[in-house]
This record gives structure tokens, sequence and C-alpha cells, in this order.
């Protein structure tokens, strides 16, 4: 394979990549080199694909303090954009009372939340392929922040509506984004452990964030919620400004380099000695092209007007194991929000609790979801290492998903015995029991997945992790418009054995794509190399 080399320090290109004459190759003869593979992941030896072109300044080359520092900068955030799905939760009557407004007004609201959250980081995912991860942070920061202010202040629930969608799309960026940048910087040997850490936050705001919202409420108002959200996010928006260090390299972007390929196929004409593809050029193309490369170079740059977030998506959806493995992590998402909203239920209408009282029992399923993220994502990477060994001729990212096995068989009877419980209003240490369980399952299993879609979209990671939020924020915006008719007709009982049947479905999917994801995701890599020819 031709190693690329950069020409920058760090910093967005000007222009395309240029060659290296002692670029390293995977073959005997080096005058024949094989073209970039658009999503190998494993990588030893001198084997080289986009993933691992060489760059200056390279993140994965940084200290192990200054990749932590960026990891726990990204877990703020992420934090942030949990709390803020669930912290106003205790002050639901408080909010209809003093605004006024309606239940289902307030729904609405939530609903509008999730939705948009899931959506919008296909924009952020787009953008940053094109100006970088830091922009994007401190710009959905901002928006976050701005929206959260106007909040506090509102006097209507229509304005409330509105920059409750505001906040929605500004703490939507790190949810897509983030799994990317610790692609940036952690090789994929690694990666399930960072990305279990990461997704701690994520998962510990919506638990802890209704303990937050009733002290808050108690202590002053509901407004004390949004100033809170207010200045921590404002802090951490200081602190990206300050101290993080942009992640994202032009030469590791397949998005980048097929709008600037295509740029430079519309500079270059009526030529015909430019390749056809920056992807898949070969050394003799290469060098045929440098003359009128290298003064294309100089002019060409992409700008926010070449973002398309469409196309990189659709590029993902076409791959059928990316589409089997987003669909059994929306699912596992919609199970992840449904059990604490369901359960806080249950507790305030048949066991009387105050909104404090709730927040400390559901608290037990945050706790499961911390202590599955770490374990499960620590699991995948063991269990990926051992299979890499054993299998020298076979090694691909499927094979991470044989860590979820146990996630798989364990959460669905879990989910079913949690519905049971409830149903007969046993003991709340049993509630708190089957709350931890499920919660540790759920994300043992979701952290392999979230790791997968990552390490098999090589070049198009945060594409990908984006997708994986428009699938989450889909099947949760359905699950909560179902979740209150669906408990109230059936009952504790039969709505946690639906659950835990769309876990086994869940679970099956996981199982599948590990099964066949390898043959359909190369099968894909061919068509896609075919068209580029």
């Amino acid at each position: 394979m031709v190693a690329m080399e950069s020409h920058n320090q760090g910093c967005l290109p000007t222009g395309a990549l240029q060659s290296s004459a002692n670029s390293p190759t995977t073959t005997s003869d080096p005058s024949t080199p094989e073209p970039f593979s658009v999503s190998s992941t494993i990588i030893h030896g001198t084997i080289h694909d986009i993933e691992h072109v060489p760059v200056k300044n390279d993140p994965r080359a940084w200290s192990t303090v200054r990749k932590n520092a960026s990891l726990a900068l990204i877990a703020s955030a992420a934090m942030i954009a949990g709390l803020a799905g669930s912290i106003q939760n205790p002050a639901v009557k408080e909010m209809e009372d003093d605004l006024p407004a309606t239940s289902s007004q307030f729904s609405l609201s939530i609903s509008m939340f999730i939705l948009i959250q899931g959506l919008v980081p296909l924009v952020w995912s787009a953008v940053s392929e094109v100006k970088g991860r830091k922009v994007v942070y401190i710009i959905s920061l901002s928006l976050f922040t701005l929206g959260t202010i106007v909040v506090a202040l509102s006097r209507n629930i229509n304005l409330v509506i509105g920059f409750r969608c505001l906040q929605a799309a500004g703490s939507s960026a790190v949810m897509s984004i983030g799994a990317a940048t610790l692609a940036d910087i952690f090789e994929p040997e690694v990666r399930g452990t960072k990305m279990g850490i990461f997704y701690i936050a994520p998962l510990l705001g919506p638990a802890i964030g209704p303990i937050f919202g009733g002290v808050l409420t108690s202590a002053w108002n509901w407004r004390a919620i949004f100033w809170f959200l207010a200045i921590v996010s404002g802090s951490i928006l200081l602190a990206f400004a300050l101290f993080f260090h942009d992640t994202f390299r032009f030469e590791r972007s397949l998005t980048y380099q097929s709008l600037l390929s295509q740029r430079l196929r519309q500079r270059a004409r009526p030529s015909s000695s430019f390749p056809a593809s920056v992807e898949s050029r070969s050394r003799s193309d290469l060098e045929k092209s440098e003359e009128t490369r290298s003064e294309l170079d100089k002019t060409v740059k992409l700008s926010i007007m070449d973002v398309n977030p469409f196309k990189p998506a659709i590029k993902v959806l076409q791959r059928k194991n990316n589409n089997v493995i987003l669909f059994a992590s929306g699912l596992l998402f919609a199970f992840a929000f449904l059990v604490p909203y369901t359960s806080a239920r249950t507790l305030a209408i048949f066991y009387h609790y105050s909104p404090l009282k709730i927040g400390l029992v559901t608290l037990c399923y945050g706790a499961g979801n911390v202590a599955g993220s770490l374990l499960g994502g620590r699991w995948s990477d063991r269990s990926l290492a051992r299979l890499m060994n054993e299998s020298e001729e076979t090694r691909n990212p499927e094979m991470r998903l044989r860590s979820t096995i146990l996630g798989v068989c364990l959460l669905p009877p879990c989910s079913t015995a949690l519905g049971w419980v409830c149903k007969e209003h046993l003991h709340v240490s049993t509630i708190c029991t089957f709350l931890f369980f499920c919660g540790f399952f759920n994300v043992w299993i979701y952290t392999s997945t979230l790791a997968y879609i990552v390490d098999a979209n090589s070049g198009r990671s945060s594409t990908a992790a984006a997708a994986n939020s428009g699938f989450r924020g889909i099947f949760a915006f359905i699950a909560t418009e179902l979740a209150v008719p669906v408990q109230d007709g059936l009952g504790d009982g039969w709505t946690y054995t639906i659950l835990g049947g769309l876990m086994a479905l869940s679970g099956s999917l996981v199982l599948l794509v590990w099964c066949k994801g390898a043959q359909w995701r190369q099968a894909a890599e061919e068509r896609e190399a075919a068209a580029q020819k």
C-alpha cells in the first residue's frame, strides 16, 4: 500500500496529499502496490490503511497524559448531554404550574429533545470531517449554553420547547464525534476500554440527573436547574477552547479525501493526467500527476459549503453489517431510556416515593451502567486480543462482538424478571437489584457494538457514530411516545416481558453480525472499490 505523508502540523490542509518515495507497501514488489483498504482496522507489521496513514503530530503518538486529558474533556461534555435529558424530570409539576403548560406540551419538549439530539449529529459529523473536531465542539457547546440560558429565563412553554431543541442540537455533537475523536487517538486494541470509559458519562447523566434536579428544585426552583447546566457547560466550553488539541487529520478521512478528489478533478480538467480517486491512487499515478497536483494544491481548499451530511451517511448505510448493528444499537438505547423512565413511574404511583427517593432508586440502574461500561469495554478488548492471537489469518473487527454473548444471554431474563417484580410490588431492594443487572448487561453489549461501529468504518468513524446517534434518537423518540400507554394498558409485567423479547432480538442481530458481518463488509468494500475505478 502507498503511505501518504502529511504536510501539516496538525492543522487542516490547503490541498491534496503528497506522495512519498519511500512509502512502505504490503507487497513484495514495490512497483505494484495495493490500494488502501477503505475499512480495515486491525493493523500489524508494515501494513497501512487509511486509519494508519502517517501524519505529523499523530494523535496516537501523544503521551498517555495528553490522551487521557482529551478523553476526560470529551467525557465531561458527554455528561452534560446526558444530564440535560433528565435533570428536569423532578421539576415537571412546578414547570407546568409556573409557565403554565400541559402534560402533553411538556412530553413534547422531552420527545423533541431526544429526536433532535439523535438526528443533528449527522450535520456535526460532516462538518468535523472538513473543519476538524475542535471547532465543532466549541460551536455546539456554545449553542447548548445559549439555549440553556434562554430556557432558564423563559416565561412560556413555547419558548422552552424551542430552546430545548437548541439545547439538544448543541449537546448532540459530542455524542457522535466523541467516539470518532477516540478513534483518532486510540488504536483498536484498546478502543473498547476507552469507549467504555467515555460511555459512562452519557449513561450516568440520566441516572444522576433526577437527583440533581430534585435537590436544585427543592433548594430554589426549577430555573436553578438550567442555570446549573449553563454554568457547567460554559466551564467545559472554556476548557475546550483553552486545552483541547484537535485530533482530526485530513489524510485519515475518507469523507475529506472524496470531497478533495472531486474538487481537484474539477480544477484539473481538461487534463486527463490527474487520477480519478485520491483514495485509490497508485504510486505511478502520483508520479505522473505530480506537477498538475502541486499547482492545484496551492489553490484548492474545502469550505463549509462542501459539507454534505447525507452523502457520507448513505455510504455507511449501504453496508448491510452497518444496518443490522445500528438497528440493534437503537433497540439497546431505547431499552436504556425506557427502564429508568417506566420504573420511576411505578415507584411514584405504587410505592408513593418522592422525586428524590425515586432518583436514588433509579441510580442503581446508573451504577449498573457504569460497571457494565468499564468491565464490558475491557472484556471486549481482551476478547479481541485473544482471538487475534489465536487466528492469524482472519483478523477483523467482527471478532469484538463475540464478547457480547454474556449480555445477550442474560439481559432478556433480567428485563422480564424486573417487570414481574414491579407487578407484584415486591420490596424495593429487589427492584434495585434487577435495575442494576439490566443496566449492567445492556451496556455490556452496547459498549462492544459502539466500538465495532467505529472499527468497521475506518475513515468514516465520525459519520458511522452519527448514524448510530440517529438510530438511537429515532428509537428513543418512538419508545417515549409508546411508553406510557403501553405501561398503563399492559402493566409492568407484560411491558417488561415485551422489552425482554426486543432485547433478545437485538442480541440475535449482534450475534448475526459477528457471524456474517465480515462477509457483508468485504462485499461492500469490493463494490466501493469497483465504483472508484
